[in-house]
């Protein structure tokens, strides 16, 4: 009888990296329940807490990047490198995995090059528009990479791509707009602008949104705002906003929001940064939003997202130099305009791939020689379902 597949999975750092990861370990799971799932990661990166949580076990490697400027831990590297590899050759001696998985992050490059030269096919993912330097760099060495903007060929050419999209959470796709706005006490009738920096918040929209938040409500007394303004923001925040307009049912600045899924789904326009992440999400759930990139990642990456979304009428770019001056406009004229924010809608939802996850499970447990996966999609099929394989 042929044993489970067994799938490593690397990919760290920041949500971009270990969400998509997990997306895919749950999606082989659904699909092959007894298969054996690893992770690799860093005991000082998100995924040593995100990981487990998830249910899933991971192996520490060690692993830093390079800094720009000349410092003292640069001279580490080398050194830092070489116990990187030992550790991912002995993981992957000790695993014995099918097949490797790449989301992307340091911790990929020494795992997925100790998988490739013991001779086990590679599967990348990547979330961005503009291909990531070490997606870059194993590219040529995987048996196929899954992007999830078409741009993305552009900077992996010669390389098997498949446009798969980003894996994204099954609760973005059931979440329902009513249960959104209980959850938020927002009324029916209510437009509701949803303003998000991610986790961590960004000072550059929560200083645009602070500048003109009372405008907006005094211009458009159907608005209401849900702000998650970052926990080093909220303090100094709440201060200030409260002392200007007392509190109020149509201002909600939070922390963090918990149900993201119910915050799309509530919301008619969204405000935030573009990591593939957010883009993807927006995507899956419909959702119209005003990008304003983050200038401080890698080779602008969030710019390409952006305007990947902008051509395909799904998104307005807004750069944040420019956030001071376009603000109060842009989002005034949309939150003004039903049927311009319906056409965004229809067009983000044109480009979503709510499937992505299980897509890539597939290739991946076909990569594996995994023989069941034809026999549940048939028995899926007669049943009544429709599977993307």
């Amino acid at each position: 009888m042929p044993r489970p597949p067994r799938i490593l999975l690397a990919g760290g750092g920041t949500g971009g990296h270990v969400y998509p990861a997990v997306a895919i370990a749950d999606a082989v799971k659904e699909i092959a329940p007894d298969a054996a799932i690893m992770f690799a990661g860093t005991r000082d990166r998100m995924e040593w807490e995100k990981v487990p949580e998830a249910g899933y076990e991971i192996r520490p490697i060690t692993v830093s990047g390079v800094q720009r400027r000349l410092t003292a831990e640069n001279l580490k590297f080398p050194f830092k490198l070489a116990k990187g590899m030992i550790d991912s050759f002995r993981l992957v001696g000790d695993f014995d995995p099918d097949v490797a998985v790449g989301t992307g992050g340091y911790v990929s490059g020494p795992v997925l090059l100790a998988a490739t030269l013991r001779a086990r096919p590679l599967v990348l993912q990547e979330q961005n528009a503009y291909a990531g330097l070490t997606n870059k760099l194993l590219s040529r060495r995987a048996a196929q990479v899954h992007i999830a903007f078409d741009e993305a060929r552009d900077y992996l050419s010669n390389v098997p791509c498949i446009l798969s999209g980003n894996p994204t959470r099954r609760a973005l796709k059931e979440a329902a707009r009513s249960e959104g706005r209980a959850h938020f006490d927002v009324p029916e009738e209510a437009t509701l602008l949803l303003l998000t920096g991610g986790s961590l918040g960004s000072r550059a929209l929560n200083d645009a949104m602070e500048a003109h938040y009372a405008a907006l409500l005094e211009d458009h007394p159907e608005l209401h705002i849900l702000w998650q303004c970052g926990a080093r923001y909220y303090d100094a925040l709440s201060g200030r906003v409260e002392t200007e307009t007392g509190p109020g049912e149509r201002m909600n600045l939070v922390k963090f929001i918990d149900r993201m899924d119910l915050a799309y789904a509530g919301a008619d326009l969204a405000l935030c940064r573009a990591g593939a992440i957010t883009c993807s999400e927006l995507m899956v759930t419909k959702t119209p939003s005003v990008l304003v990139p983050s200038p401080n990642v890698t080779e602008d990456h969030q710019t390409k997202n952006a305007r990947s979304m902008e051509k395909e009428g799904a998104a307005v770019l807004l750069p944040e130099p420019e956030l001071d001056d376009r603000f109060a406009g842009e989002v005034r004229d949309l939150l003004a305009s039903e049927e311009r924010r319906q056409q965004m809608a229809r067009a983000a939802g044109q480009l979503a791939r709510p499937d992505a996850a299980r897509h890539i499970a597939h290739s991946v447990l076909s990569l594996a020689g995994w023989s069941g996966a034809g026999e549940r999609e048939k028995k899926k099929r007669e049943e009544g379902g429709n599977t993307e394989t």
